[in-house]
């Protein structure tokens, strides 16, 4: 038996999945300004595993438009090379022994406008996901419906309940999306 209120919970974790997943998508966004997040998830072919690059060294933002990646592991610097050129970041890695140091070049307009489209392809991605969610919940819903678990007015007030969690959701991922386009255009 479907019980209504466990599919509201299941359904408002996964959104909240999504949000999470969104925001961490966006912390890869360059803005400009130098921040460990921007590399910390970068996935490095270490040794033929692929392993966030956060796991081979550490991290750090000594200046505004520098990044400094002190390696642990000496046989990994090439890899992690490798993993940033590769990249859609457009950054261009200095090396100096053991340590990796990444000049933040400031965007340009073009690539300001570029940035701000991935951002809404992320976002949209990001509702897309908490719809499905939502289109799944409401299916889990019919279905109890039907097999007369629960009533009709049960079921008009959790599709309800069920909206109100997604437009919150929706709503939480509209304002990531614009806070991180204000970031984008701010010069």
């Amino acid at each position: 038996m479907v019980d209504p209120e466990e599919t509201l919970l299941t359904a408002d974790e996964k959104m909240d999945g999504a949000v999470q997943a969104l925001k961490r998508e966006l912390n890869g966004v360059r803005t400009g300004r130098a921040h460990p997040s921007l590399i910390e998830t970068l996935p490095v072919d270490y040794y033929g595993a692929i392993t966030p690059l956060r796991q081979l060294g550490s991290i750090n933002a000594p200046e505004p438009r520098l990044l400094s990646i002190q390696v642990w592991d000496r046989g990994a610097v090439r890899a992690i090379e490798k993993a940033i050129q590769s990249s859609d970041l457009g950054l261009n890695p200095a090396i100096d022994g053991q340590t990796i140091r990444l000049p933040i070049p400031p965007l340009t307009e073009a690539r300001r406008k570029e940035m701000v489209k991935m951002v809404h392809h992320k976002s949209e991605d990001a509702r897309v996901a908490v719809r499905n969610v939502r289109r799944h919940a409401h299916d889990e819903l019919r279905k109890a419906e039907k097999d007369g678990h629960i009533s009709q007015d049960d079921i008009k007030r959790h599709e309800e309940e069920l909206q109100k969690i997604t437009d919150q959701h929706i709503s939480v991922i509209d304002a990531e999306g614009k806070k991180k386009e204000t970031e984008l255009l701010e010069v």
